[in-house]
C-alpha cells in the first residue's frame, strides 16, 4: 500500500520534517513556495516539488492558489494521488511526530468507536477530552457556550475514511481561546472518538483515504477556514466517516502574528455557521475565486 507525508513549508528542513521523511514504508512530498530556501531540500530524503516544477505541471491550479500560503499543500495531494496513494497523511512541519505516529491507522477499516453527540449538533473534539475549556479553531462561535453538553451515545462501527490525531504542546485551537489562555496541552485521549454530528478537523496531522481526496481540500482564499470548510464540506460529501485519535505529535508552533490569526479567522466567526448549517448554498458563501479552485482542483482527479 502507498502511503504519503504531504505539507508545503518556507523553512529549511525542521526536526519535524527531518522525523516524518524517515518514516518507514512512508514517502514524504514538500511543496516548495517562493521563500523556501530550495537548495537545502535537493538532497533531503524527499519528494521536493520546486515552484518551477509547480508552475509547469499544474500551471492553472499554482495560479488561483496564489503564492505564501499553505494552501500550497493541495498540489501536493493532486501528486500523491497521482503517485497511487492510498493514504495521504497531511501535516505541518512544526509538528514534531512521537513514536507512535503513523502507528495506530484506522484508514479504509472498519473499527468500533465510542460515539459522542452535542446536543446542539455540532460536535467539539476538544469537549470530551481533559482540555475541554479549549475549542477546536473553526468551531461555530455562536455554540461555544454549549459545546460541552454532549451525550455519550455508545459504541459503534464506523468505515475510516479520514482520521483526525490530536497534538500535544501549543494545540490548534480558535484565535479568540488562544489569545485569551495562550496554553500549552498534554491531552489524555487514549482511544479512537467520533460523532454523529460535523466536527471541525484540521491539515497538521489528519489521515485521509484516497476515495475523499477529490472531495477534500485546503480551500484558499477564506483565510484561517482553509482546511476547517474543506473538512466540513467532505464531511457533507462522506458523513459518518471521521474519527478523532490520539495526540502523535507535539507541535512547537512556528512564530505567528496572533492578532494577524483572529482577523484571518472573522471569516470563520461570520459564516462557519451558515456554510455548515446549509451546503446546498455554499455558493452564496464562497469568494468566487475559491469557488475556481474547487473547479480546478476537481478536474485533476
Amino acid at each position: 500500500m502507498k502511503k504519503f507525508i504531504v505539507t508545503t513549508t518556507i523553512n529549511p528542513p525542521t526536526l519535524a520534517l527531518k522525523k516524518f521523511s524517515k518514516m518507514d514504508d512512508w514517502e514524504l512530498i514538500v511543496i516548495g513556495d517562493k521563500k523556501t530556501p530550495h537548495d537545502l531540500y535537493e538532497n533531503f530524503n524527499c519528494i521536493y516539488i520546486s515552484p518551477e516544477m509547480q508552475e509547469k505541471k499544474y500551471p492553472k491550479l499554482s495560479e488561483v492558489i496564489g503564492w505564501n500560503c499553505i494552501m500550497r499543500r493541495n498540489i501536493g495531494y493532486v501528486e500523491a494521488y497521482k503517485r497511487e496513494a492510498e493514504i495521504i497523511a497531511t501535516i505541518d512541519d512544526d509538528n514534531i511526530p512521537y513514536s507512535s505516529w503513523g502507528k495506530d491507522i484506522y484508514i479504509n477499516k472498519e473499527i468500533e468507536v465510542d460515539i459522542f453527540d452535542s446536543k446542539n449538533n455540532f460536535f467539539d473534539p476538544l469537549s470530551i477530552t481533559n482540555h475541554n475549556d479549549l475549542w477546536h479553531r473553526g468551531y461555530p462561535i455562536e455554540y461555544v457556550p454549549s459545546k460541552n453538553e454532549v451525550i455519550y451515545k455508545g459504541k459503534e462501527i464506523r468505515k475510516v475514511l479520514i482520521q483526525a490525531d490530536l497534538w500535544d504542546g501549543d494545540p490548534d485551537i480558535d484565535a479568540i481561546c488562544r489569545l485569551s489562555k495562550m496554553p500549552i496541552v498534554k491531552f489524555d485521549q487514549e482511544h479512537p472518538f467520533a460523532s454523529n454530528n460535523l466536527s471541525p478537523f484540521n491539515s497538521q496531522n489528519t489521515f485521509l483515504s484516497r476515495e475523499v481526496f477529490p472531495y477534500y481540500s485546503v480551500l484558499p482564499h477564506v483565510g484561517r477556514m482553509d482546511d476547517i470548510w474543506g473538512g466540513y464540506l467532505v464531511q457533507n460529501k462522506f458523513p459518518k466517516s471521521l474519527i478523532f485519535n490520539k495526540a502523535t505529535v507535539y507541535q512547537e508552533r512556528n512564530p505567528q502574528d496572533l492578532i494577524k490569526n483572529l482577523r484571518d479567522e472573522i471569516i470563520g466567526y461570520k459564516d462557519t455557521l451558515k456554510l455548515i448549517k446549509d451546503f446546498e448554498n455554499i455558493e452564496e458563501i464562497l469568494p468566487d475565486e475559491t469557488k475556481r479552485f474547487l473547479d480546478i482542483y476537481q478536474n485533476q482527479f
